[in-house]
């Protein structure tokens, strides 16, 4: 069936309304990272697959998406793929080992004029069109599919010194470096996202899990002007993670016309930022350490969590994607997985 003049509603009605900040009961569902390393599916998938084929090849990628939305019932599925993708597309030689991934040669003043060509470094992304393509069709129809890039800064840090924790020093201080990789990225960024847009993303979330290390200054000067100028061009279709975001930096984010929400941590409180009647939705933030407790303890957890939130009317829950601070961790129980969808929907009906 043709579902796109089928004329039937494609996507989760939840996800839809929450986007739209409707009054409704129940909020959508969607964590992070769940089709990673701690689902059954996946592992399965993995034994016969290097990583970096399951986020290539388009089948492999949808039938690694959909496990966890057919398992746990998730309202939302995401692209399965990777941010540091665009870095290898740029020339840097990125490989994926056991120790998670690795650049073969780093941004600095002497090759960043020496990249690939940025309008053939793009086309390296074609890829994650296919595979959101391939994702939707084996969705249900009454699933929502959402994609995602890297954050520029994330991307910056990553392509400095090959990770995005720690002090950040060189990063912060390659300012030179920075804005040049900044005026390419502007835009690989805006392409990248419109392939997944094309390919049936109803929203891109952009995770820049680096941000958080920047003062409130910077964060204003590197940050928001990139990220109004990615809205400009997609009103209404991107949402942001900032890990470890402040409130400050949070109300930098709701003030950008068009950007469609914010996802933040477990560090926010999150009726806080509900009451508040912010524009666009909130995504968040239970914490994914957390699911880890014996299932006694996990259960009282998340009562905690949840207690709040249900102090709250329908009213000012308006907006709410409810899921984790960040992404499931390897070797998460998935019976506790399973136990905060069920409560979510049961606490809330």
């Amino acid at each position: 069936m043709d579902r796109k003049n089928s004329g039937l509603k494609i996507g989760n009605p939840l996800f839809h309304k929450a986007l739209q900040q409707e009054t409704q009961s129940i909020p959508p569902i969607w964590m992070m990272r769940q089709a990673g390393r701690y689902h059954w599916h996946y592992q399965n998938l993995r034994k016969k697959h290097s990583f970096e084929e399951l986020c290539k090849n388009p089948d492999l990628a949808a039938e690694v998406a959909w496990g966890p939305v057919s398992d746990f019932d998730f309202d939302l599925a995401i692209l399965f793929s990777d941010i540091l993708f665009p870095l290898d597309c740029l020339g840097l030689g990125l490989e994926y080992t056991d120790k998670g991934p690795r650049l073969q040669r780093f941004l600095n003043e002497e090759n960043i004029d020496h990249l690939v060509a940025i309008d053939e470094a793009v086309e390296g992304m074609q890829f994650q069109k296919l595979a959101v393509q391939k994702t939707r069709e084996k969705l249900p129809i009454h699933k929502s599919l959402i994609g995602f890039v890297g954050g520029i800064w994330t991307l910056f840090c990553y392509g400095i010194e090959g990770k995005h924790a720690g002090n950040l020093i060189h990063p912060k201080q390659s300012i030179h470096v920075r804005k040049k990789f900044f005026t390419m990225m502007d835009f690989f960024l805006k392409e990248n996202i419109r392939y997944q847009l094309e390919g049936g993303a109803e929203v891109v979330m952009v995770l820049d899990t680096a941000a958080g290390a920047l003062s409130p200054q910077e964060f204003a000067s590197i940050i928001i002007p990139s990220l109004r100028s990615l809205t400009a061009a997609y009103p209404g279709k991107l949402g942001y993670y900032c890990k470890e975001g402040t409130e400050s930096q949070i109300a930098m984010l709701q003030e950008i016309p068009g950007l469609a929400g914010v996802g933040f941590d477990h560090r926010i409180d999150l009726p806080t930022q509900l009451r508040k009647k912010t524009r666009g939705f909130i995504q968040g933030n239970f914490d994914q350490c957390l699911l880890f407790r014996d299932k006694a303890n996990f259960a009282t957890s998340l009562e905690e969590y949840l207690e709040p939130l249900q102090t709250l009317t329908p009213e000012e829950r308006q907006g709410w994607i409810c899921g984790l601070g960040h992404g499931i961790l390897p070797k998460t129980p998935e019976e506790n997985v399973r136990y905060f969808v069920e409560t979510v929907r049961k606490v809330f009906a």
